[in-house]
């Protein structure tokens, strides 16, 4: 059976909404029911195949009602969720009859299976999951990213623009793409255009496409982003990256919903829903008048903060798990965790985030000797860095930053009240941090940028902002 009537109780408006999305892009006809008397009611009027119900409920408990269906509605597979996540609990889901017990926060994917599983009625849930494991867009349980999942729950079902920020390798994309996915804009494109990595002069017409012969090497026309997205969902990553005058015309097409190819004169819809994400404190780049501040408005309509993966360290297993099963379905050899080794994950402090803990997984996979990964081997590919760095005492530096600001209050008084006081001084520590680190370790941006803490795409954008030149590199060097 591809597809069963499926009857969600939950008296959480976000976790009906997000749930009936998953199970209905699953192919499941859905219901849903905030309360035991709407329950009742949809099962007199709207017998469904499964029955997915929360414990705690406005006018009852769900397990105690699951007892009296296993009586009465026997071949009704009942799933319980809760987010009283105890042994008692599943306990008491398993003795009243139900199928599953799902602990709350759970992964979408987890639950579409079982569901899946509980319509075939072969076997136990336990064992239908491990048949198959996909890729799962989002992972984590822990608090935070449950914050995420139901600012997402309560977007997928409007147009409205939403800004992801938070750090490089946090997963702004997989925001974006499960937006667009769960969304009604989901059989159009998904069209990502990196802000970052266009050469400044080529942004307008990478966004809006250009006319034959609007410039130089434009033999023909083409169609921007903006074009190729028609009816799905345009994802701006590094918006913060997005050089000012390209600014202006980005804001003209978010307030008239109309735009222009470079060299056309036809005006053209833009029938597209944005998702922007940056790893830049963007309300200090408007302050330093890096970033219009109308934009930022228009864009920070529905803002997502993504934490860091050292703010979920909850969640290092699961990923870390996760991680390696891809590795395995790739081709790597199968390997598992020590827990000792998870110990050791989770006192990293992960300046790459979660790309950095794939990257890693997929390293361990490939040469570790052992089926079983130790805390040793982790400590070993990923150093042995203490997880958090005490600030260096430096009295030569806190004299130099006084002395700046001396020198500001006399010369351009007004800097030291019009919000550019911290870029000036970070700038004029930045600099010669990263000059020397990069002559430290030869040129290598690799190993610069790891010495410093920044990942090496991080650091570029920093030389190009700063106009530092990279320098000569060393013959064992990794750099292209």
């Amino acid at each position: 059976m591809t597809g069963g009537k499926v009857l969600i109780v939950d008296d959480d408006d976000a976790v009906r909404t997000v749930v009936a999305h998953a199970l209905r892009r699953a192919g499941h006809a859905v219901r849903t029911a905030a309360s035991l008397a709407d329950m009742a009611r949809e099962l007199r009027t709207h017998p469904p195949d499964v029955l997915v119900t929360d414990v705690v409920l406005p006018d009852g408990d769900g397990i105690d009602h699951a007892g009296r269906l296993a009586t009465e509605r026997p071949d009704l597979p009942v799933i319980v969720l809760s987010a009283r996540n105890t042994l008692t609990t599943a306990v008491r889901a398993t003795e009243a009859g139900a199928y599953d017990y799902i602990p709350k926060p759970f992964d979408l994917d987890t639950l579409t299976r079982t569901v899946a599983a509980a319509l075939k009625r072969g076997g136990t849930a336990a064992e239908e999951r491990a048949v198959e494991e996909e890729a799962l867009p989002l992972i984590g349980r822990s608090p935070a990213m449950q914050d995420v999942y139901r600012v997402i729950a309560r977007v997928i079902s409007n147009d409205l623009t939403v800004l992801v920020s938070g750090e490089s390798g946090t997963g702004k994309e997989l925001v974006a793409r499960a937006i667009h996915d769960l969304g009604a804009r989901r059989a159009a494109p998904f069209v990502p255009i990196n802000m970052a990595a266009i050469p400044r002069e080529l942004i307008e017409a990478e966004l809006f496409g250009h006319e034959r012969g609007a410039f130089t090497g434009a033999a023909q026309r083409s169609a921007g982003r903006f074009e190729q997205a028609a009816g799905g969902t345009l994802f701006l990553d590094e918006i913060g990256d997005m050089p000012i005058e390209a600014q202006t015309r980005l804001l003209r097409v978010l307030q008239s919903g109309e735009f222009t190819t470079v060299g056309g004169a036809r005006t053209i819809r833009a029938d597209v829903r944005i998702v922007a994400a940056t790893n830049r404190d963007l309300q200090q780049a408007v302050a330093g008048g890096q970033f219009r501040e109308d934009l930022y408005y228009r864009l920070n309509v529905v803002p997502i903060a993504l934490p860091a993966l050292r703010e979920r360290r909850g969640d290092i297993a699961e990923l870390a798990r996760h991680f390696l099963d891809r590795a395995a379905e790739a081709g790597l050899p199968r390997k598992t965790l020590a827990a000792e080794a998870i110990a050791a994950l989770e006192a990293h402090d992960w300046p790459g985030n979660v790309r950095e803990l794939e990257n890693l997984m997929r390293r361990l996979a490939a040469l570790s000797r052992d089926d079983r990964i130790g805390a040793a081997e982790v400590v070993e590919t990923i150093g042995a860095a203490p997880s958090s760095a005490e600030p260096l005492p430096d009295p030569g530096i806190e004299a130099a930053v006084r002395a700046m600001i001396d020198r500001l209050a006399r010369e351009a008084p007004r800097a030291l009240d019009d919000g550019s006081l911290y870029d000036r001084v970070i700038g004029a520590v930045e600099r010669p941090l990263i000059a020397a680190m990069l002559a430290r370790h030869g040129g290598n941006q690799l190993r610069a940028a790891r010495a410093i803490g920044l990942n090496r795409n991080t650091l570029r954008k920093r030389l190009d902002a700063l106009g530092i030149s990279p320098g000569a590199r060393t013959a064992g060097s990794d750099e292209p």
